[in-house]
């Protein structure tokens, strides 16, 4: 499904999902400016600007390792745990948490290649998304996916404080690549990942990662 080989063109897109927050903000500006408002319009100029960098989703490059899996989105690991996992994986799994603030690229991509079994949303609180509160009660969305050697996996979209908005372009029984955009979070939050245990992951705590070109672990 996927040609390590193939090079994309860099260039730095803007997801769908923002047009309407760019457009307005935008329009909003525009009006200042024609009402003579020159303080108001320099806030709204800044305000565009702030909100077309949110939104941004540029290209990334796979690693050529085919059995890597890839971090699922931009920033910081803040959880690496052996858990239960009972409510997605129903196994021992390992846990890595993935926490995203206002500056990373928003834009979620599939860990690595496979058929999507699931989706499950639950609402629920927003709490700060790092926090033991915001693991334990806030909104979610998860994928779950089976790789072609038939392991499981989840990729849980967790809602936070100030993102109230989870996108999840998937449906169940899709095919999907590694490294393929599944959705985003508006506003900062976390990504969770639950891995089979046998992974050999390659990431620390307190790690930066890069979705889609990060190699968070490899599978057997």
């Amino acid at each position: 499904m996927e040609n390590p080989h193939i090079m994309l063109a860099p260039k730095v897109p803007v997801a769908r999902e923002g047009y309407p927050f760019i457009g307005f903000a935008a329009f909003l500006t525009v009006v200042l400016a024609i009402l003579g408002y020159s303080g108001l319009t320099l806030l709204g100029l800044a305000a565009t600007a702030f909100i077309l960098y949110f939104f941004r989703d540029p290209e990334r490059f796979l690693p050529e390792r085919a059995d890597a899996l890839v971090s699922p989105a931009d920033g910081k690991i803040i959880l690496i745990e052996e858990v239960t996992d009972q409510a997605f994986t129903g196994t021992r799994a390992l846990k890595v948490s993935i926490f995203m603030n206002v500056f990373n690229v928003h834009v979620n991509r599939a860990p690595c290649e496979g058929v999507v079994d699931r989706i499950i949303y639950a609402p629920g609180q927003f709490y700060s998304a790092d926090s033991a509160r915001g693991a334990l009660h806030n909104e979610y969305c998860a994928t779950l996916l089976t790789t072609p050697a038939g392991r499981q996996l989840a990729v849980v979209q967790v809602a936070g404080l100030i993102a109230r908005r989870i996108v999840c372009w998937l449906e169940p029984h899709d095919r999907i690549c590694r490294g393929q955009r599944i959705g985003m979070i508006r506003f900062g939050s976390r990504v969770d990942l639950y891995l089979p245990r046998e992974t050999t992951l390659q990431v620390t705590l307190g790690q930066k990662v890069t979705a889609g070109e990060t190699i968070l672990g490899v599978l057997p």
